[in-house]
């Protein structure tokens, strides 16, 4: 026997006596051609107060019309006891604050121990059959609010209003240097490196791609917190674009700081992730003597000039202060697919990027 989740209702007002059933739900319930499809393929999918009914048929003022989805559970997908924090939930929507360092959704060689799999067990616990659906995503090291829909019709819904614009998404982040002014635009095309396909550059070539940002502090250790806002949703977007304006986040250890390559004498020390666990030594003398030494013990020496030396020990000695990049989702706006109210939530600032804020502001005390 068919299982359905609970109805999803409208009544036909006055004005609309006499349209075609087809059109209230296209028109009205924006049902989208897809799911429409689905719908109409099951016994209880689409109902004219109470019975099926064609969706060619004419419909009267004060109508019923109710759309039923049919439960689905996400059968590919391990159930794991993994603990998560939830900002709201309801029968449609799922948001939650995605703690640093767990992926969203299982891909290749990270079947277990993701969000996903804490969400299928927590509501399977609950006793509810609902299919893991992430209406955006958030990469593995960056935290925040994250809203996961619990049936197609909600996906639908928040996606065009992602595609409309009208999703608000913010970010927190914490950046070496401070943008050449208080607020703007970055819009710079992104696309993946060609050298190195796991990273993303802004090439003339890429998908258009629109961060707006605005300086909220100034710190005297050559760093800022910024409050960005996507206008666009590419991968690494935020991070490769403060890179590209010589703002990198504290932290990442895939778009660094450009004088990690001077100090490398050529680029030794490789752009990606391994770079985070690499020790720096300076050494004094009319110019400094940098030696990095990676994770295999290779090392490599270059000269720096006094400032650059100063300069690259305060940011090497910031990025070790946290261990992921600092970049936070701390606020995401958009309506309620059913209820159409509109919803507003917030996380704060998580305890490693607190630390680091409480770090700054420190340095600006004692000086």
């Amino acid at each position: 026997m068919t299982s359905y989740y609970p109805p999803i209702t409208y009544r036909v007002p006055p004005d609309e006596d006499g349209w075609l059933l087809k059109t209230i739900l296209q028109k009205r319930m924006d049902v989208s051609r897809k799911l429409l499809s689905r719908l109409k393929m099951t016994d209880l999918g689409i109902t004219l107060n109470g019975e099926r009914v064609y969706i060619s048929v004419k419909v009267s003022s004060g109508d019923r019309v109710e759309i039923r989805m049919e439960e689905e559970t996400s059968e590919d997908i391990l159930p794991q006891p993994i603990p998560f924090e939830i900002l709201y939930e309801d029968g449609h929507l799922l948001v939650v604050n995605k703690a640093a360092g767990i992926i969203v959704h299982p891909t290749h060689g990270h079947y277990t121990e993701t969000l996903a799999n804490g969400v299928v067990h927590y509501w399977a616990e609950k006793g509810e059959r609902v299919r893991f659906r992430p209406v955006h995503r958030l990469d593995q090291e960056t935290s925040g609010v994250l809203v996961i829909a619990k049936n197609p019709y909600s996906h639908q819904h928040i996606s065009e209003q992602m595609i409309a614009g009208t999703v608000d998404k913010r970010y927190a982040a914490f950046v070496h240097g401070v943008p050449a002014v208080q607020s703007g635009d970055i819009d710079g095309p992104i696309d993946r490196d060609p050298l190195e396909p796991h990273r993303r550059i802004v090439t003339p070539d890429g998908y258009p791609s629109l961060t707006r940002y605005e300086v909220k502090e100034v710190y005297p250790r050559a760093a800022s917190r910024v409050e960005l806002k996507l206008e666009s949703g590419r991968t690494h977007q935020i991070r490769v674009h403060m890179s590209s304006i010589g703002c990198p986040l504290i932290g990442d250890g895939m778009y660094r700081h450009p004088l990690y390559a001077g100090a490398t004498a050529g680029g030794l020390v490789p752009s990606g992730g391994g770079e985070r666990e690499a020790g720096l030594v300076l050494s004094g003398g009319e110019t400094q003597e940098a030696r990095l030494t990676l994770p295999g013990g290779e090392s490599k020496e270059a000269e720096l000039s006094p400032v650059e030396a100063a300069q690259l020990a305060e940011i090497a000695e910031l990025d070790a202060s946290i261990p992921r990049q600092a970049l936070h989702a701390v606020r995401l706006s958009f309506r309620h697919p059913v209820t159409h109210a509109d919803l507003v939530f917030e996380a704060p600032l998580p305890p490693d990027m607190a630390k680091l804020q409480a770090k700054l502001r420190e340095t600006a005390a004692e000086e």
